[in-house]
């Protein structure tokens, strides 16, 4: 018997995508149907996902959602089962799904998501004949509110999951809006979506749902304390069981450098000759010099949070060393702007790319011999396990999702061939440059590479695991006793 999911998302590769969250939304469904879950995903008719949706058909209308009209079209694209919330006075504009073509969050933003939740509540009630979720699971600040509508309704409800991704972005808006949500009085209040005199969207959903995940067990830990609760740490503890730690996994059909499309040569973890070409590619793609040493790369946010400063500050030091390097990501600009001094300072050891590309990510996880990850919080970072899953060995910062995937290259782990990549702590410059020269001394032995290469690509990156534990905590929600 298949027991039907709501999935509330903002994001969902590979329609649309500015992180992670879109990874997981995208991947995560296909996984759970081997567990007999049907899942639909809802998310916002962004111009960019209304072209990629052919024969839709109109599942339901509202009249009035948040200023204006709105349907719901269900749809299927990217191998996934979509509902895509059709309202152009909200969604249809230039820029990214969250901000403007000019850089600035839409100012309308508190609207824009707070009805793509009463969209998800309404669904979860009924609002589609025929399809009648037991779970709506929603995902980050964009679709907290949904488990608050639902919980004010006074009407037969489905059982609700709230993820965090990333604790950092919360959905604070001024109480101003409060009385345009469509929220019962007693919402403003502690036990509500009222948050220091602000609404408080993620805050509101973390009370509502019933239960909480996040993207990984060490992360779940460190957001309970004072440190990582970002403000939150007191109502986290106070979920105590109800807060599960669930680490992500990736699409191993769309990253898989057997049949990547995206990368020039195709290899596997038994043919590292044919990897060594896709070095030589990118080595000629990003100008840099044709060298024996080692290639680090970073694709990231070029943000504080991801400890980027630390790598731009570090760059003539990696040079010295011997350290070639390779930036895709685009962030604050004042890191854009120092791994572009750095370029210009190593015009053939240094190559920068300032924006976000899919395709080329995938050529520098194929050609690189090394990722960079000196996160100072990451509840559990993707990028790493696409360094694993294509032999480019992760650098990582001892922090939330990277300590839990990455095993350290200490002596015992490479006696016993388990090492998959290499550790530091905590995230400061001159560790980030001692984790580098361990990478580089065990580069220098070829075996001793091979070997840690081959570890890394054997690990289980999937969702295998990981959507077996959500199953479960669906099952536990809903009191399905199937094993």
């Amino acid at each position: 018997m298949t027991t039907g999911v709501l999935s509330v998302a903002s994001e969902v590769f590979p329609l649309i995508k500015t992180g992670g969250l879109a990874d997981v939304a995208g991947a995560l469904p296909a996984s759970l149907a081997a567990h007999d879950f049907a899942v639909r995903t809802l998310m916002p008719g962004y111009p960019d996902v209304m072209r990629q949706i052919d024969n839709a058909d109109i599942a339901c209308r509202f009249d009035d959602l948040f200023g204006g009209p709105a349907r719901v079209l269900a749809a299927t694209a990217g191998g996934l089962d979509l509902l895509v919330l059709d309202a152009p006075h909200l969604f249809d504009r230039t820029g990214g799904p969250y901000v403007s073509s000019a850089g600035h969050d839409h100012a309308d933003n508190w609207a824009r998501f707070a009805a793509l939740s009463k969209a998800g509540a309404e669904i979860g009630q009924g609002a589609i004949p025929g399809f009648a979720p037991a779970i709506v699971h929603a995902h980050d600040w964009q679709a907290a509110l949904t488990p608050v509508y639902l919980a004010v309704s006074g009407k037969p409800r489905p059982r609700t999951v709230v993820t965090i991704h990333n604790l950092a972005f919360q959905g604070n808006f001024p109480y101003q809006i409060f009385p345009r949500l469509g929220l019962p009085p007693s919402a403003w209040s502690i036990e509500g979506v009222e948050y220091y005199g602000n609404v408080g969207y993620l805050k509101g959903g973390l009370h509502a749902a019933d239960a909480v995940t996040t993207v990984s067990p060490t992360y779940a830990e460190e957001i309970l304390t004072p440190g990582g609760g970002m403000g939150l740490d007191g109502l986290l503890r106070g979920r105590g069981e109800r807060l599960v730690g669930i680490v992500n996994g990736i699409d191993t059909d769309v990253w898989n450098p057997k049949t990547d499309p995206d990368i020039p040569h195709h290899y596997s973890a038994r043919s590292p000759k044919a990897r060594q070409r896709n070095k030589r590619a990118l080595e000629t793609e990003f100008g840099l010099a044709h060298e024996d040493g080692p290639i680090v790369a970073v694709v990231s946010r070029l943000t504080w949070q991801k400890g980027l400063d630390l790598v731009a500050d570090a760059c003539d030091d990696l040079v010295e060393r011997g350290v070639r390097m390779v930036v895709v990501g685009s962030g604050e600009p004042m890191i854009e702007g120092s791994f572009q001094a750095a370029h210009t300072r190593h015009p053939n050891k240094i190559g920068v790319r300032i924006g976000y590309d899919e395709a080329l990510s995938h050529r520098v996880q194929a050609g690189a011999d090394a990722i960079l990850v000196p996160s100072r919080f990451e509840p559990c970072g993707l990028t790493q396990l696409y360094g694993l899953r294509y032999g480019c060995i992760p650098v990582v910062a001892k922090v939330g999702g990277l300590a839990d995937t990455v095993i350290d290259a200490n002596h015992a782990a490479i006696t016993a061939g388990v090492a998959t990549g290499f550790i530091f702590a905590p995230p400061t410059r001159d560790d980030l440059i001692d984790a580098v020269d361990r990478m580089q001394r065990l580069y220098a032995d070829p075996a001793a590479w091979r070997q840690l290469q081959l570890s890394a690509m054997q690990s289980d990156v999937s969702w295998r695991s990981s959507a077996g534990h959500y199953a479960q905590l669906f099952r536990d929600l809903i009191g399905d006793q199937r094993p």
